[in-house]
């Protein structure tokens, strides 16, 4: 619990510091020449879309508005099995059309290719379903630019997200080779036609909850590993890579339920094995909204798919585990993510079991065993505060003040219910590992945008 809280808080100072100097900026000025096509770098945006009839358009037209100079849209239809593709090609007016590809990582066979007559950069390929992985790569395949951004088929960005999130990219000479944003919670929010009006939080416990999760693991872990270059993942929902060595990594891994942070360790593990000193950041202030789950249900299998995802990046690539090659990487990530994120469920449900036992059993020195407890509640909870707090002190996306003080009292709470949840759910997927289960699980969506 010392090395843990540790570790949290010398991640959260860093944090602290790096938002306060991006929050003392004058962001319009600093992104502004990046809005000339002389200074940017072209980008394929790729959009992996399976039964996403509830968000596709409004997700689509979110891209098609983005101030960025030059860019095209490739939405991938992975099979769907409902009127995904019919919907796209009447909403956009697509024709098929004839364009040879250059398959430099395998996918599953490829239908039909379309592009929108009423806006050339909008392209739909049709392929037969071969996963998320598999969308991603055929994407990669049809794609002209030099970088390419995976982004969720229920994803709305906000207008300048692309000029944010490139700009590591393009002021570092190539040295930077992927740039992840931030992911905000889109339940709760006025959305229409593809844009955020206003920002809400929504009513459900289960999605506020997450909201704390979400700025907890964004602006607190992420922003804190990235600046010693320690990332191991960009979210799948929104992120921008260099064409070139993703393809030098051989593409998505079309056999992992976590093929996202797979490629991110992957790529790390190329990169420190050539010599090279690329580099791997996120950028807190680009923001895409997504859709999550309402359900407890379709919840509890997202988190345990997340966790089979994670033990088969980190198992794929145990070589790198205090391996004096790969750096920092090899003695301070990955020990953080096998001990701390991997078997950090194993530890907390035996404790929770071994208290009930006990105290039926004796043997319990109570009041040490409710200081301890307390003691966990409170450092779980200052951190998610903390993560609300940091939200408000710097990007204040949240204007509603009823948002923040909704956010705060929740987040005291969140150890004594939603943490046993997502605990136990997590136990689940080494549980589904040990079964060898490499189901996706369906994730059913109702929309969020209008």
């Amino acid at each position: 619990m010392v090395l843990v809280i540790s570790f949290y808080t010398i991640i959260l100072l860093i944090s602290m510091i790096q938002l306060r100097k991006e929050y003392n900026l004058d962001t319009d000025l600093a992104y502004e020449e990046y809005l000339h096509e002389n200074f940017t770098k072209p980008v394929s945006i790729i959009v992996p879309a399976y039964n996403e009839e509830a968000g596709i358009i409004p997700s689509v037209r979110s891209l098609l508005t983005i101030n960025y100079p030059e860019f095209e849209v490739i939405v991938v239809n992975d099979g769907s099995k409902d009127h995904t593709l019919n919907k796209m090609i009447s909403e956009y007016e697509m024709k098929e059309i004839k364009k040879a590809l250059r398959v430099q990582v395998e996918t599953s066979p490829i239908r039909a290719i379309y592009q929108s007559e009423l806006l050339p950069h909008l392209y739909l390929i049709d392929k037969e379903n071969g996963g998320k992985a598999d969308a991603l790569n055929a994407g990669l395949n049809f794609s002209s630019f030099p970088y390419f951004c995976s982004l969720d088929g229920d994803s709305i960005l906000e207008r300048d997200a692309f000029t944010k999130v490139m700009k590591p990219i393009i002021d570092s000479n190539e040295e930077v080779i992927a740039s992840g944003g931030s992911i905000r919670i889109a339940n709760g929010c006025d959305i229409q036609s593809g844009r955020i009006l206003k920002v809400g939080l929504a009513n459900s416990p289960l999605v506020i909850m997450q909201t704390i999760e979400y700025l907890r693991a964004f602006l607190m872990g992420r922003i804190g590993l990235s600046k010693h270059n320690l990332l191991l993942i960009i979210s799948g929902a929104f992120g921008v890579f260099s064409k070139y060595w993703v393809l030098e990594a051989g593409g998505y891994k079309r056999d992992t339920v976590g093929e996202d942070m797979e490629l991110v360790v992957r790529l790390h593990r190329i990169l420190k094995e050539k010599g090279l000193k690329k580099k791997i950041v996120y950028v807190p202030d680009p923001v895409c909204w997504t859709e999550v789950p309402e359900d407890i249900k379709y919840l509890r299998r997202q988190r345990s798919r997340w966790h089979r995802g994670l033990f088969e990046s980190l198992w794929n690539h145990r070589k790198m585990i205090f391996n004096t090659k790969y750096g920092s990487i090899g003695f301070i990530s990955f020990p953080y993510f096998w001990i701390v994120e991997f078997f950090g469920p194993i530890v907390e449900l035996s404790g929770y079991i071994y208290m009930i036992l006990a105290i039926f059993l004796g043997g319990v020195y109570l009041e040490f065993a409710i200081i301890i407890f307390l003691l966990s509640c409170l450092y779980g909870s200052v951190f998610s505060m903390a993560s609300v707090l940091l939200e408000e002190w710097s990007l204040r996306k949240y204007p509603k003040v009823s948002d923040i003080w909704k956010l705060f009292l929740y987040s005291l709470t969140e150890t004594l219910w939603y943490r046993p949840l997502t605990v136990f759910w997590r136990f689940e997927g080494i549980i589904q590992i040990i079964r060898g289960d490499v189901s996706w699980g369906e994730m059913k969506r109702k929309g969020v945008s209008k």
